[in-house]
């Protein structure tokens, strides 16, 4: 058979409408979740249409369906084919379950030149904004919420700075749905502790409600006390409306027009009345839900831009006994009363009656779909960030400066030399570096410890690298919660093949043999480290009954991916590194090493470590702060940006710093480099790890112990990635000048 244009491999199955209604019933009884899209193939022309949710046998699945009408016309050239993969991609994103937030296809068309990965509940045709990406498509669409259709809130983990220990929504007596169903969530997420799930929440698109009543609940001691420890250590309530998370509105008291918003609500509060000390705990068991939307120019539908909470906390009375049909006395909907601060609160108390109500309004609101999440990525401190770049600039600029000059006066004089222009003095001076040229390249000791932690390093470098690089290309979206921890964690693993190849070029370089112990080494050593200390820290979340300790289907999927991606590619780095010829040193190597002069007690190794550690930390420790607080205080971090800009100075500024001080060491007749060259940069995660410890006893009111111990445990796991990144760049920065400086003079 012979193919008439190139959209014909795909459709030319579908020969009649019969058939093919046919084949999407069939379909639909195995997934349920496929979008129905009717195919039609004529003589020259091909193209989609639809109303096919007649066709679709489940009901309850055919509200997911969506319309679509579009037809196009094609020829059989690129651009046909282009202009058919257009239209199976706009079919394609009606995958995405707005109801759900499940996301089937991930994979859209931007502006007709390349495929980039973006949530399906982006698209719109005439969208005229961006997204937090910076991209927008054009391509593809999705169905919209109309007036009445149901919203659906979920509800996330409980939340506290205090403890920083998650808990589920549910651990709590609150008001829970027919049955608690969790959303399939990605890797990232569970690590981050996230356990989003149904909730008894429901709305209706522009239809205000008031005083919904969600259940009563009589509290015992057992739940009185659960309430009460939450509210003392100040737990946060986080939900999801249409992939957007909660927020509280508050005003700042110095700002006439300025909004700051707080994720989450508070569990309660604590007080007393008027005229007693005794103190009290009150819960927020009335909540006015405010939904922002903005209204679609060409249809009846809107999006969801906004999504907001004011809780209260109010002592509900009704007359008569309880039943499915009272009335309040303190909100009515009849009445359009609304709730307000009540003067009585609801107590949390032994044998008290809660009973859970919530009022919807809903809002128009002029920011666009694409830009609803500025709300939540406002930064108000692009003056101190520009202000850590430019400081950080200048130390660059001084650092290049003498390094320049190094290499300047470096090659000049051994120009000069046989240009017989240089004087005595000069020559006394440059003999320094140059008498050690038969032991610089001596393999320093445990060299295949070094062989390792380059590797390492190397491992981390790339993953940083790639995965910066997707953040600030914008496909690293906050709205894609975990999506950053998932992408770091599978780019650690493919990053292995790198971490083998560079640790087993090292080891032939020193003469080694055996690279199957380099490459074993370079698989286990830090992972494994890491995973130990990872493993008791779990285990003491565990013991605290969190939501935060990672399920063991998770742990042995973190298993699966070091022993069956991460190690065999680590050995297949190595294996192609060590094959390869090891790079010539420049100079030959004395067989008697060469008794090293006494040093300056500002020549001292650990001085000189010390010391270089300083100003790698100076250029990172401004974005080091806000980074903190993003993760232990939990707020929204996307300037990446501004990270990369901080990412590409910390590297010439590692690398700076090694040169310089690894020129005045080989100018003081010391020529054991390799490893002070390593530690040098290296020592800068020292800082990192006690500016960590500053940050603890200064910004945060952590108490409990086990807390205390996690925030340590897990500050240490970052310092120790910190030293391998650092510590290798400074190494290859020395490894490359002294190469350089060597190769460009002749020695007799």
């Amino acid at each position: 058979m012979v193919l008439e244009t190139p959209t014909d491999l795909i459709v030319e199955s579908l020969w009649c409408i019969d058939t093919t209604l046919f084949l999407w019933q069939s379909i639909s009884a195995e997934v349920q979740c496929l979008s129905v899209v009717l195919l039609i193939c004529a003589e020259k022309e091909h193209g989609v249409v639809g109303d096919m949710r007649d066709a679709w046998p489940n009901s309850r699945v055919r509200k997911n369906v969506s319309l679509i009408r579009t037809y196009h016309g094609f020829k059989g050239d690129k651009q046909g084919a282009l202009e058919f993969l257009k239209l199976i991609f706009r079919a394609l994103c009606l995958c995405w379950d707005r109801q759900t937030q499940d996301l089937h296809v991930d994979w859209i068309l931007f502006r007709g030149r390349s495929l980039v990965p973006a949530s399906c509940e982006v698209v719109n045709d005439n969208m005229d904004g961006y997204y937090p990406s910076s991209h927008y498509p054009i391509f593809a669409e999705f169905m919209l919420p109309r007036t009445g259709d149901l919203l659906k809130v979920k509800v996330n983990k409980l939340t506290s700075t205090k403890t920083q220990l998650p808990y589920s929504y549910y651990s709590l007596p609150y008001c829970p749905p027919e049955k608690i169903v969790d959303s399939a969530e990605n890797l990232g997420e569970v690590l981050r502790g996230d356990r989003i799930e149904n909730s008894p929440y429901v709305f209706k698109m522009r239809e205000p409600q008031m005083c919904n009543v969600l259940c009563r609940v009589i509290l015992d001691a057992k739940t009185a006390k659960a309430f009460r420890e939450k509210i003392d250590d100040e737990y946060r309530v986080n939900m999801i409306l249409d992939n957007l998370p909660l927020v509280v509105p508050i005003r700042r008291m110095d700002q006439e027009s300025a909004i700051i918003y707080q994720h989450g609500f508070h569990v309660g509060l604590k007080g007393h009345y008027t005229g007693t000390k005794e103190e009290k705990y009150f819960i927020h068991n009335h909540l006015a839900f405010t939904v922002k939307f903005h209204k679609d120019p060409q249809t009846e539908s809107a999006r969801i831009v906004g999504f907001e909470v004011k809780p209260f906390s109010i002592k509900h009375e009704y007359e008569g006994k309880w039943s499915d049909k009272t009335r309040l006395a303190t909100c009515d909907p009849h009445a359009k009363r609304s709730v307000t601060n009540s003067e009585s609160p609801q107590e949390v108390e032994d044998k008290k009656e809660i009973i859970f109500t919530y009022d919807v309004e809903f809002e128009d609101s002029d920011v666009k779909w694409a830009y609803r999440w500025d709300t939540y990525l406002l930064m108000a401190d692009d003056q101190i960030h520009w202000f850590s770049i430019v400081n950080s600039l200048m130390i660059v600029l001084f650092l290049s400066g003498m390094v320049a000059m190094i290499m300047l006066r470096t090659l000049y004089r051994d120009i000069s030399k046989y240009n017989q222009l240089e004087t005595q003095e000069e020559a006394q001076e440059e003999t320094g570096w140059k008498l050690v040229h038969g032991d610089v390249f001596r393999p320093p000791t445990n060299s295949d410890l070094l062989c390792v932690y380059v590797g390492t390093g190397v491992q981390f470098f790339g993953m940083i690298l790639v995965t910066m690089m997707f953040a600030v290309f914008g496909f690293l979206s906050p709205s894609n919660r975990g999506g950053l921890m998932t992408a770091m964690l599978l780019l650690w693993v493919f990053m292995g093949l790198f971490a083998g190849y560079s640790s087993a070029r090292l080891y032939k370089m020193f003469k080694g043999t055996e690279w199957k112990k380099i490459a074993l080494r370079t698989a286990f050593m830090f992972p494994g480290s890491v995973f130990a200390v990872f493993f008791v820290l779990n285990a003491l979340i565990w013991g605290e009954k969190s939501s935060g300790a990672v399920p063991f289907g998770t742990m042995f999927a973190l298993v699966v991916l070091w022993f069956g991606i991460s190690v065999p590619l680590v050995f297949v780095g190595a294996y192609v590194g060590f094959r390869k010829p090891a790079p010539e040193d420049p100079v030959k190597t004395n067989k008697i090493p060469r008794q090293i002069p006494e040093q300056a007690w500002y020549m001292n190794p650990a001085f000189s470590i010390l010391i270089g550690g300083i100003l790698p930390f100076g250029a990172v420790f401004i974005e080091l702060f806000f980074i903190l607080t993003s993760i232990w205080l939990q707020q929204f971090y996307y300037i990446f940006g501004f990270l990369f800009i901080v990412f590409v100075i910390l590297i010439i500024t590692c690398a700076e710093i090694t040169i310089v001080l690894c020129y005045f060491q080989l100018c003081s007749e010391d020529y054991l480099w390799w490893w002070r060259s390593y530690l040098t940069s290296g020592s800068s995660a020292l800082y990192l790890f006690l500016y960590a410890a500053f940050y603890f006893f200064t910004k945060l009111e952590i108490t409990k112990p086990v807390s205390g111990v996690l925030y340590f445990g897990y500050m240490l796991i970052a310092s120790y990635a910190f030293f391998a990144l650092t510590g290798t760049i400074g190494f290859y920065a020395c490894f490359w000048f002294t190469r350089l400086i060597y190769s460009s003079v002749k020695i007799d």
